[in-house]
């Protein structure tokens, strides 16, 4: 049975490492072949916004392509 993982993204994306510790998590995850699934709210959404930082579209974009769902 394949397990769906849910990450939470809700801090804002200079005050906290966590967009790259999310984006790290939904990886491994992906590579496990588990489902993964990234629910941005509040300040999260800022973490995911194109310039907001640089590397960080970029990474999602390639997760995203690899099966990660994103709901805002």
């Amino acid at each position: 049975m394949q397990k769906e993982i849910v990450l939470f993204l809700s801090t804002t994306p200079y005050s906290f490492e966590n967009t790259h510790t999310i984006f790290r998590l939904a990886d491994a995850a992906l590579k496990k072949g588990h489902k993964v699934r990234l629910i941005a709210s509040g300040d999260g959404v800022f973490s995911i916004v194109k310039g907001q930082l640089p590397q960080s579209l970029s990474v999602m974009e390639d997760l995203v392509g690899r099966g990660l769902k994103v709901d805002i």
